[in-house]
C-alpha cells in the first residue's frame, strides 16, 4: 500500500484545523510578534526584595523533549530529621505584562496544546523555552515556595518569596526514574554536580512519603491512556504509552504541595484566588454500580478513600484492563474546573487529589491560570492591589475551563489521527485487544500493540461486553477523521 509521503506535515495541518474548529488560535498575532521583537532581556531587572538563591543545588525534572521549564526543586535536611523542600516557579509575569498582545494570546488559548506533529505554545518560544524558562546555566527570577516536612510527610510550615535561582542540572523523568529504581546510572547532568545525587534521593524520599499520606486520605490513583506518536523523519513509526514512574511522582507531589501553599497563602492575605477543583461526583451511584460489576461494594455517599481502595485492588487484580476502568471512573467523576475562592467563602476542594486547597500555580509558561496566580501572589507579596477583580476572576475561571476542555479535545482528536496514520499500512492485519465501551450501538476496542482505539464491528447475534479480550482484524482507517475500524474474529 502507498504510504503518505508527508505524514508529519499532514498531521500538523490537521492540528491547525482542529485548533480553529475548537475556538483556539494556532498562530500569534502580528501585535504579539511585534511585542516579542522588543523583548531582549530576561526581566531580572531590580534585585530589591529579591533573595539570592543561585548557590543552591537546583535541578529541573521534566519530559525528555521539554524546553519550557517552569519549575526547579531543591532539598535540605534540617536538624531533627525535618526536610525543607524549595520549589522555584518561573517569573513569567516579569516579561509578559497583563493585557499586552502576548498576554492576550495566552488569555485566548489559556494553555499550550501538545500534538506530536506540532506544539502550539501558549507563549512564543523565544519566551517559553528561553527568556522565561528556568534553563540550566542561566540566572532567572522566580517565586520560591519553601515547605518544611516532618519525617511522616506532615507539612509544618511554608512561605513564599521572590528569589533569583540558577538551574544546576536539567534532568528527564525516565532517566531519573531508571536510576532511582536501580535500572540505570545516575544521569550525567546530575553526576557532574557534587551533592546532586543525595539531593535527588532526599527529594524522592519526601515525595513518596507525601504520596503515601495522600493515598491514606483517599487520593485517587488512575492509570489513564496516554499514547504518544514516535516519528522517524516524516513518518509515524510507533505509538508508545507514557508510563507513570517515580520521577513523575516526585514532581507531581511537589507540585500538589506547592499549589496548596499558593492557595492558602492568598487566603491568609484575605485575597481571592483561582482554584482547580473536581467536585464530589454527582454520578456516585453509577460509580458504585461499576464497582458492583467487579464484585465490590462502595458506600452510598461519595467516599474518595473507598473508591481508591477499590481502584488499588483492581490495579493489582487486572493491570491489563485497569486503564479502561480508570477512564470509566474519570468520566463519571466529571471534569476538572476552575472556580474563584473568595475570602471567607466556601471551600470545595479537589475530590480526586484529596486536598481542600488547590490552585494551579506551577506552570506559568504553559497554563494561563498559573500566570494569573503568579500575578496574584506577586501583588500580595508586595502589598499591592490585586491585578484582577473578583468579577474578572469569575469570567477567567469559566473561560479557562472552557478552553482547557477545547485543548484536550484537540489533543485527543490528533492522537486518533496519529494512530490511523500508523495503522493505514497494516489493513488486514490481526490484533489482540480488549473491549472498552459500548454506546449508541457502537462497540469500542483498544488494541495492545500499538496502543490504539477504534470501533469494533461484531457479527450479528454475537454478544460482547466491556472487558472482553478479543482478536480483531483491521478493516479500514481514515486519517483526517481519526477513524479506525476493526472486525471481531473470535
Amino acid at each position: 500500500m502507498h504510504l503518505r509521503p508527508h505524514q508529519r506535515e499532514e498531521l500538523a495541518d490537521l492540528a491547525v484545523a482542529a485548533m480553529r474548529e475548537r475556538g483556539l488560535e494556532p498562530e500569534f498575532s502580528n501585535a504579539a510578534l511585534s511585542q516579542l521583537e522588543s523583548i531582549t532581556g530576561s526581566g531580572n531587572g531590580s534585585t530589591s526584595g529579591v533573595a539570592d538563591m543561585t548557590g543552591l543545588l537546583w535541578c529541573s525534572i521534566d519530559n525528555d523533549d521539554s524546553r519550557d521549564l517552569d519549575q526547579l526543586s531543591v532539598s535540605e535536611v534540617l536538624a531533627g530529621g525535618d526536610v525543607k523542600i524549595l520549589v522555584a516557579i518561573a517569573d513569567v509575569d516579569a516579561l509578559v505584562a497583563k493585557n499586552t498582545p502576548i498576554d492576550q494570546h495566552a488569555h485566548a488559548n489559556t494553555t499550550s496544546v501538545y500534538t506530536s506533529a506540532r506544539i502550539f505554545p501558549m507563549l512564543p518560544e523565544k519566551l517559553s523555552t528561553n527568556l522565561t524558562s528556568l534553563n540550566p546555566g542561566e540566572v532567572r527570577n522566580a517565586t520560591v515556595t519553601e515547605m518544611v516536612f516532618k519525617p511522616n510527610g506532615t507539612m509544618v510550615r511554608s512561605s513564599i518569596q521572590r528569589a533569583r535561582v540558577h538551574n544546576k542540572a536539567k534532568l528527564a523523568y525516565d532517566a531519573v526514574s531508571a536510576w532511582l529504581d536501580g535500572k540505570g546510572p545516575l544521569p550525567d547532568a546530575a553526576a557532574r554536580v557534587s551533592g546532586m545525587e543525595q539531593q535527588l534521593r532526599t527529594q524522592h524520599s519526601v515525595a513518596q512519603q507525601l504520596r503515601a499520606m495522600r493515598r491514606e486520605k483517599g487520593s485517587l490513583e488512575f492509570q489513564t491512556y496516554q499514547p504518544k506518536a514516535v516519528f522517524e523523519g516524516e513518518q509515524v513509526v510507533d505509538i508508545r504509552q507514557q508510563e507513570q514512574n517515580h520521577a513523575r511522582q516526585l514532581i507531581e507531589e511537589f507540585m500538589v504541595s506547592t499549589n496548596g501553599v499558593a492557595a492558602r497563602y492568598l487566603g491568609s492575605k484575605h485575597r481571592s484566588s483561582l482554584h482547580r477543583i473536581v467536585r464530589s461526583p454527582e454520578r456516585w451511584a453509577r460509580i458504585a454500580e461499576v464497582a458492583a460489576e467487579y464484585g465490590e461494594t462502595l458506600p452510598p455517599e461519595p467516599d474518595s478513600l473507598a473508591l481508591e481502595n477499590f481502584l488499588a485492588k483492581q490495579r493489582r487484580r487486572d493491570p491489563l484492563r485497569f486503564p479502561d476502568l480508570s477512564l470509566v471512573i474519570v468520566k463519571l467523576m466529571g471534569r476538572g474546573e476552575y472556580v474563584v475562592e473568595r475570602p471567607g467563602g466556601p471551600k470545595i476542594g479537589h475530590f480526586g487529589l484529596a486536598v481542600r486547597d488547590y490552585s494551579h500555580s506551577t506552570a506559568p509558561n504553559r497554563r494561563f491560570p498559573d500566570l494569573i496566580t503568579l500575578r496574584l501572589i506577586k501583588a500580595a507579596l508586595s502589598s499591592e492591589p490585586a491585578p484582577y477583580s473578583n468579577n474578572e476572576l469569575d469570567l477567567l475561571a469559566a473561560h479557562c475551563t472552557q478552553q482547557e476542555d477545547a485543548a484536550n479535545k484537540v489533543e485527543r482528536q490528533l492522537r486518533k489521527s496519529e494512530a490511523a496514520m500508523l495503522l493505514e499500512s497494516r489493513i488486514g492485519g490481526l490484533f489482540d485487544g480488549v473491549v472498552t465501551g459500548a454506546s449508541k450501538g457502537n462497540i469500542w476496542v483498544r488494541i495492545f500493540t500499538p496502543p490504539a482505539e477504534g470501533k469494533l464491528i461484531v457479527a450479528r447475534g454475537k454478544a460482547v461486553k466491556v472487558g472482553d479480550k478479543v482478536r480483531a482484524k483491521l478493516v479500514s482507517t481514515n486519517v483526517e477523521r481519526g477513524f479506525i475500524d476493526f472486525e471481531m474474529l473470535n
